[in-house]
């Protein structure tokens, strides 16, 4: 009787069975299951109740709830007839996990967790199991504290998946990536030419400063950086500055977004009204050269013509010939057009000549009131726009 009775209870449950059962009893390091059809009880110690650490049992379940388990032993006293199943809750948990995760990592599928515990390599999570974001795949961003995300709901990709070796890898870092490329690509949607929005400075090189204006840089070139003539990016701005942007172009293709910060300044021509008038003689600086004369600088970012033919009482083939950048010359202003940026300055009005002959005032005329680009009758609107932008003085 006793061997058929032991006989019938190994045929019904045995070892690496999944069973189910209510919890009937919570002790100190163990949890006592009435199992489904079973003829004796089941025991899951409580190493074996979670998938993560826990104190005591009633951290993980209690008294009536309806769970699941693998069977790992079956205990049977054949002399008195008694007998136990020993259970595993954190194996068929786990299990159920690995399917799970499986199937996000196929399916290239966003999960959420919980962050259980900051470590110093990174993240530990529960996915129904450990789970773990190393410090690498936190974030797109450096970030050197992680107790911030302790508590929180995280977002997360699936990297790496050895049951084996029980590894769970996960991504933050290739969520947000994902996000930010959605984002790009509505705010590339959104930008327009000429709008003026604000950015934060992101890096600087040697040709112009990248600015951050909402998840896409752009960049806005030395030239465009002030008014003045700017030597070094580092001069005018510092990475981490909130800064007003103005948007000259957009190349959706190439994602390019090129920048003004000068465009959202008042021009400096706001400033000298009044200041220099037709017959004043003052001083500047030769900032550059062309084959129809000479720019000087008479104030920080205001710049007038000295045309090819008012700079010597001799003839000249070049302007190359009488002054080079840097020079320091007298100039007499000639005319000021503060509405279109534009003065006619003359440097051999200053100087003497024994045979004195009137300034060309056709010359001075034609450039102070023509809008056109003929070679002889330059606008410093000429000066400022796209053909002095990769003039290196």
């Amino acid at each position: 009787m006793t061997e058929e009775f032991n006989e019938s209870m190994i045929n019904d449950i045995k070892e690496g069975d999944k069973v189910t059962g209510e919890v009937q009893e919570i002790e100190d390091k163990q949890v006592i299951v009435a199992v489904n059809g079973a003829k004796f009880n089941g025991i899951i110690p409580i190493s074996q109740l979670s998938t993560h650490h826990i104190d005591n049992p009633s951290d993980a379940v209690k008294v009536g709830d309806e769970i699941g388990a693998y069977v790992t032993k079956v205990e049977y006293d054949e002399e008195n007839e008694t007998g136990a199943y020993i259970l595993s809750k954190r194996q068929l948990e786990t299990e159920k996990s690995y399917e799970f995760l499986q199937e996000q990592l196929d399916n290239n599928q966003t999960i959420e967790a919980k962050v259980t515990e900051v470590v110093k390599g990174g993240l530990v999570v529960d996915v129904g199991q450990r789970g773990f974001v190393p410090a690498s795949l936190i974030s797109t961003d450096f970030i050197e504290d992680f107790s911030d995300f302790e508590g929180k709901i995280l977002k997360l990709k699936v990297e790496e998946l050895d049951p084996a070796n029980n590894r769970v890898i996960l991504s933050r870092k290739a969520v947000e990536a994902l996000e930010n490329a959605e984002k790009k690509d509505e705010l590339l949607e959104s930008l327009n030419e000429g709008d003026v929005i604000e950015g934060k400075v992101a890096r600087l090189t040697n040709f112009g400063a990248f600015v951050d204006i909402g998840g896409v840089d752009g960049l806005v070139h030395v030239s465009e950086l002030s008014h003045e003539h700017v030597k070094s990016p580092e001069d005018v701005v510092s990475i981490g500055e909130t800064v007003n942007v103005k948007i000259k172009s957009v190349d959706k293709d190439s994602e390019r977004i090129s920048l003004s910060i000068k465009d959202t300044l008042p021009s400096p021509f706001e400033s000298i009204k009044g200041e220099f008038n037709e017959g004043d003689v003052i001083e500047g600086t030769v900032v550059r050269l062309a084959n129809f004369g000479a720019f000087v600088e008479i104030k920080p970012g205001v710049q007038g013509l000295v045309h090819i033919s008012e700079i010597s009482h001799s003839h000249i083939g070049s302007p190359s010939e009488a002054l080079e950048p840097g020079d320091i010359v007298s100039v007499k202003v000639l005319g000021v057009d503060i509405e279109n940026e534009r003065i006619s300055l003359s440097i051999k009005a200053t100087l003497p000549n024994e045979n004195v002959i009137e300034s060309d005032s056709e010359t001075t005329q034609s450039y102070l009131d023509s809008g056109s680009d003929d070679e002889d009758n330059p606008t410093l609107g000429d000066v400022f726009g796209d053909k002095l932008k990769d003039f290196k003085f």
